[in-house]
């Protein structure tokens, strides 16, 4: 399954975990192919991740619902990976 689509189930503890663990798996992938990762330091990766919240005010303005907090956690993830 892609991230995207996993990202869009997450609700809970447990679907927020299944996508950690695909991010990390496509993570490690990323070293033989490019997989989309913009970031590959902690650091680029934490401040693109902060630069997005910041920029979108946590997903609120992008149509995140602030109830799902488990999404939001999960999307600042994802967005350490592709976000400039």
């Amino acid at each position: 399954m892609e991230l995207h689509d996993l990202l869009d189930q997450v609700n809970d503890d447990q679907t927020f975990l299944r996508f950690a663990r695909a991010l990390m798996a496509d993570s490690a992938a990323a070293s033989s192919d490019d997989r989309g990762w913009q970031n590959n330091t902690i650091e680029g990766f934490l401040e693109s991740a902060i630069a997005w919240a910041e920029a979108s005010d946590f997903g609120i303005s992008q149509g995140l619902q602030p109830s799902n907090s488990w999404q939001q956690f999960a999307v600042f993830l994802y967005c350490g990976k592709i976000y400039e």
